[in-house]
């Protein structure tokens, strides 16, 4: 083990990147803002059984990837391998049922999940997230939808499509279960050791299998879709409609079950480049699941890495927005000293300002200015102290401004 390298599948965020994730950040939190969602924190380890009741325990997620450990109380904790659980346990503990509804909200997290490096996908990971509580309606669904596309757009993702499905309730699934078994019998001995196991817990899951063999048995699988209730259909079919009232394309595609249990009605997913940059659907069962009232909700979930990656592809320039408005450029040892306050007054009136801590002569300084990206330079030396007049230079161009210091702040206060 080398401790000066970070665990495996984990990443660091460097400062020179750092502009990248705030961009996002302040993107999805300003369409949050449009839509009426509100953030929610929540803990980065919870009681093992959250997930287990929540996320299901045949699913990928809880038997493979889960980091579980005990407590030094003796207690099994899981470090969080996704956000809905989480809101959920939250919802409820906190009594927001109470509140309004729909209650309407949203996150930015890390998940971990234990599984091998590959293209998007880390051990740590961070998401984008929303969850509405309340509203049964195909409506929601539709906006929900809305929210990712119009975040992902906003981001600079261009070619995305949205891809749709419906997965039944627990009624019209328990019945095509029968239909799927029946199906997969013939080949239960080809399946995968994984696969096998949830033949009689939860075939639904076998669907969803990566492994090529599994994949290739169930191409010619019935489909879900065509076994919902009419109840579901109804509400898929509405769904569809508000899709199509929004002006958003959509593809049906049957092969959409989501890796995790809770889900009812309506999945999505939205591609980008082949892989998929955001997924959600409706769970109507799962405030039930732990103990509460039945509650509709609906979700999504947006790795950020994942993204990241994606308009790296697309060659999506993320505009930089943390340079520093000055960079003031003391000469001498009084000058420095003049330098802090005067930086120390700029920033109490919300300019941005740096100047040297490294002891640098002049051209060092200039080249340093340029580098971190100032817009404008100020040289101060004797003079400059003496009688109070600077000079901005401005990096862009090579003008000059002079001017006296009392009267710096208007001059970085006006629209230049």
């Amino acid at each position: 083990m080398i401790i000066t390298r970070a665990p495996k599948g984990t990443e660091d965020l460097l400062p020179k990147d750092s502009y990248r994730w705030h961009f996002l950040e302040e993107e999805f939190k300003s369409i949050a803002g449009l839509y009426g969602y509100k953030e929610i924190r929540v803990p980065t380890f919870e009681h093992t059984e959250l997930f287990e009741r929540g996320v299901g325990d045949t699913t990928d997620v809880v038997e493979k990837q889960m980091y579980t450990f005990l407590d030094k109380g003796g207690r099994s904790v899981t470090l969080r391998p996704e956000g809905t659980a989480s809101v959920c346990r939250s919802y409820l503990e906190n009594n927001l049922y109470a509140d309004s509804l729909p209650l309407k909200m949203w996150y930015e997290l890390p998940c971990f999940r234990y599984e091998n490096k590959q293209k998007g996908r880390l051990r740590e990971f961070h998401q984008f997230g929303v969850e509405v509580f309340g509203s049964k309606g195909p409506e929601i669904d539709a906006e929900v939808v809305s929210f990712a596309l119009e975040f992902l757009k906003n981001a600079g993702l261009s070619d995305m499509s949205v891809n749709v499905n419906s997965i039944g309730c627990p009624e019209c699934r328990a019945k095509y279960n029968e239909v799927l078994k029946e199906y997969l019998r013939p080949h239960l001995s080809e399946l995968c050791d994984t696969c096998k196991s949830r033949f009689d817990r939860n075939p639904l899951r076998i669907l969803d299998c990566k492994s090529p063999i599994c994949g290739k048995i169930v191409e010619g699988a019935p489909r879900l879709l065509d076994y919902i209730c009419d109840d579901c259909r109804e509400h898929f079919d509405s769904f569809l409609e508000n899709l199509k009232e929004l002006g958003i394309d959509y593809t049906i595609d049957s092969g959409i079950v989501r890796g995790l249990d809770y889900y009812t009605k309506t999945v999505f997913e939205i591609i980008s480049g082949g892989f998929t940059v955001c997924g959600g659907g409706r769970y109507d069962g799962l405030i039930e699941e732990f103990g509460g009232d039945k509650t509709p909700a609906i979700g999504f979930g947006l790795g950020i890495e994942r993204l990241l990656l994606r308009l790296d592809e697309l060659n999506v320039e993320i505009p930089k927005c943390d340079s520093p408005e000055l960079y003031i450029a003391p000469l001498g040892d009084l000058a420095k000293k003049e330098a802090l306050k005067l930086v120390l007054s700029l920033r109490k009136n919300g300019i941005s300002v740096e100047t040297d801590f490294m002891g640098r002569g002049l051209k060092p300084q200039m080249k340093y200015a340029d580098k971190i990206g100032a817009k404008f330079v100020i040289v101060l030396g004797d003079d400059e102290i003496n009688t109070g007049k600077v000079r901005i230079k401005n990096m862009l161009n090579g003008q000059q401004t002079e001017t006296t210091q009392d009267k710096l702040v208007a001059f970085f206060k006006e629209d230049k």
